[in-house]
C-alpha cells in the first residue's frame, strides 16, 4: 500500500522545492471558481429550495466561474499557469527521481520537451472534466421534474456519487500517459496503450489514491462555499496548492513504481545515511 501515499512522502520531504511551482496556478484556479454557485446549489438541495437554472447548476460543478469578465480572465490565466508550472514541476521531479539531483539546473531545457505533452494531455483532461460537469448538470436539471422533494434530493445525491466515481475511473485510465511520454518519448497513442498496461496492475490502488485526494478536496470546497468570499478563496488557494503538487508528483511515483524504474532520489538518500 506504500504506493498509495508515497507521493505525499515525496512532497513533504521536498516541499520547499516544489511549492513555488504550485502557488500561482492554485491562486488563479481559486479566484476563478464560482463559490456562490456551489453554495446556492447545495443549500437549495438540502433545504428543498432547488436551483432551477441549468447554467447555475453547471457553474457549481465547473472548475471556472462565468459570472463576470474577470472570472473568465482568471480562468484563462489559471489554465496557462497550470500548463507552464506543471511542465516545470514534472521536469524537476522526473530529473530528481531519475538521477537523484535535487536542483533547478537543467529544468528549463527539459521544459521545452515536456511542455507540448503536458499541454495536449491537460487540455484533454480539462475538456473531459468540463464535459463531465456539463452532463452531470443536465442530469441534475432533469431530476428537478420529479414531483417528490425527497426523491429529487435522493436521486441527485446518487447521481453525483456515481458521476464522481466515473470521473475518477476515467482519470485513472489516462493518468500515467503523461509521465510515459516524458520518460519514453513515445507518441500519445503508444504512451496511452503502454501506460494503460502499467496501470492495470495498480488500478485499485491508483483509484484509492485519487479518492483519498479528491474526496476530501470536494468536501473542503463544499464547506468553504458557505464562508465569506475572501475566506473561500484563501481556503481554495491552500487546497489547490496541495492538489496541484499531489497530482503532479503522484504521476511520477506511480510511473516509476509500475515501470520498475529505480528512483535515484531514494537511493541517494539511502547512501547518505
Amino acid at each position: 500500500m506504500r504506493i498509495v501515499y508515497d507521493h505525499w512522502t515525496y512532497i513533504f520531504k521536498n516541499l520547499w522545492f516544489i511549492l513555488p511551482f504550485a502557488v500561482i496556478p492554485a491562486l488563479f484556479l481559486s479566484l476563478s471558481m464560482d463559490f456562490s454557485a456551489i453554495e446556492a446549489f447545495w443549500r437549495g438541495l438540502f433545504t428543498g429550495d432547488f436551483v432551477t437554472d441549468w447554467f447555475e447548476i453547471f457553474s457549481a460543478f465547473s472548475l471556472f466561474g462565468f459570472g463576470t469578465a474577470l472570472d473568465i480572465v482568471y480562468a484563462v490565466c489559471g489554465v496557462v499557469c497550470v500548463l507552464v508550472f506543471m511542465s516545470l514541476t514534472l521536469a524537476f521531479v522526473e530529473k530528481h527521481m531519475r538521477i537523484g539531483k535535487r536542483s533547478l539546473s537543467g529544468i528549463l531545457s527539459q521544459f521545452r520537451g515536456v511542455f507540448a505533452p503536458v499541454t495536449g494531455m491537460m487540455l484533454v483532461v480539462l475538456v473531459l472534466y468540463e464535459a463531465w460537469a456539463l452532463v452531470l448538470s443536465a442530469m441534475l436539471y432533469s431530476i428537478l421534474s420529479v414531483a417528490s422533494t425527497a426523491a429529487v434530493i435522493a436521486l441527485s445525491l446518487v447521481v453525483i456519487v456515481v458521476f464522481f466515481a466515473a470521473l475518477l475511473y476515467l482519470i485513472s485510465l489516462i493518468y500515467l500517459c503523461l509521465p510515459c511520454m516524458q520518460m519514453t518519448g513515445l507518441g500519445p497513442l503508444q504512451s496511452l496503450l503502454y501506460s494503460y498496461r502499467l496501470m492495470v496492475g495498480v488500478r485499485g490502488r491508483l483509484l484509492l489514491s485519487l479518492l483519498m485526494s479528491f474526496l476530501p478536496a470536494a468536501l473542503i470546497v463544499w464547506g468553504a462555499s458557505f464562508l465569506p468570499e475572501a475566506a473561500s478563496v484563501i481556503i481554495g488557494l491552500v487546497l489547490f496548492t496541495f492538489l496541484f503538487m499531489s497530482y503532479c508528483v503522484r504521476m511520477e511515483t506511480f510511473y516509476f513504481a509500475t515501470d520498475k524504474l529505480d528512483r535515484e532520489d531514494l537511493l541517494m538518500s539511502y547512501r547518505e545515511l
